[in-house]
C-alpha cells in the first residue's frame, strides 16, 4: 500500500507580502478617515501642525522717499483652463476657478525732486512745486480673501500631483489674479485720485508753515 504524499508548503513571494501589507495599510487609512466623521471619533486621525521655521533675517534696508497717496481694493474672478491636444479633459486636462483679492497702492515719489523743482518767492509767501506724476506699486495679493472656488483635473493631472513637489499649485491663478489686479488698477484712475490727495497734504503743510500760495503741478 502507498500512502499519498502530501504538498510541499509553498513559500509566499516577497512582492506579495508588500502588496497585501500596502492594501491592509490603505483600508486602515479608509477606515480612518471614513470613522472621523462619526461623533467622537474625529479627531482619532486628525493631524497636527508644528511651525519649525527659522528666525527671519534681515537682508537689506532701503530708504523710501514715497509718499503712499492712495490704495486700492480689488477682487477678480479667475477661470483658468488648460486642454490637452487629442485627449478628453477628464484624462487630461484641469480648470480652476479662482478668487483673488489684493490691493494696489498709488505713490508720488519726492526723492526725485530737485532745486528746480521748488521755488519759493523773496517773503516766503507763495510756494510752487513740480512733482513726478503718481505711479502705481505692485499688486499685493491677500491670501486671506483670496481662496479656489473649484478644481477639476484630468487623470493624468491627478497622478502627478502625487508626486509633485507642489500638488494642487495654485500659482498659475495667482499670477493671473495679481496681472488683472494690476489693469484693473492702472484704468481706476487711482493715479489721479493720489496726486490730489498729495496736493491737498502738501497745500495743508505749507500753508501751516505760513505760506499763502501754494502752487502744485505734476509732469515727468
Amino acid at each position: 500500500m502507498t500512502t499519498p504524499l502530501r504538498g510541499l508548503p509553498t513559500r509566499v513571494p516577497g512582492w506579495v507580502k508588500a502588496l497585501i501589507a500596502l492594501v491592509v495599510l490603505l483600508a486602515v487609512l479608509f477606515a480612518g478617515i471614513r470613522l472621523s466623521v462619526l461623533p467622537g471619533l474625529k479627531d482619532l486621525f486628525g493631524t497636527q501642525t508644528h511651525d519649525r521655521s527659522g528666525p527671519a533675517l534681515l537682508e537689506s534696508v532701503q530708504d523710501i522717499s514715497r509718499y503712499e497717496a492712495a490704495s486700492g481694493n480689488f477682487q477678480v474672478v479667475v477661470d483658468l483652463e488648460k486642454d490637452a491636444r487629442f485627449l478628453p479633459d477628464a484624462v487630461r486636462g484641469s480648470r480652476t476657478l479662482y478668487v483673488g483679492a489684493g490691493t494696489v497702492d498709488a505713490y508720488v515719489d519726492l526723492g526725485k525732486l530737485d532745486e528746480d523743482d521748488v521755488r519759493v518767492d523773496d517773503d516766503r509767501t507763495s510756494a510752487t512745486l513740480r512733482l513726478p506724476h503718481a505711479r502705481l506699486g505692485t499688486p499685493a495679493l491677500d491670501p486671506e480673501r483670496s481662496y479656489a472656488v473649484s478644481k477639476q483635473r484630468g487623470l493624468l493631472d491627478r497622478l502627478g500631483d502625487l508626486f509633485s513637489d507642489n500638488p494642487n499649485g495654485e500659482q498659475a491663478v495667482q499670477k493671473l489674479a495679481v496681472r488683472h489686479i494690476g489693469d484693473a488698477a492702472r484704468e481706476s484712475g487711482l493715479t489721479a485720485r493720489a496726486e490730489a490727495n498729495t496736493t491737498e497734504m502738501l497745500e495743508g503743510l505749507l500753508r501751516s508753515l505760513g505760506f499763502e500760495k501754494v502752487r502744485v503741478t505734476y509732469g515727468d
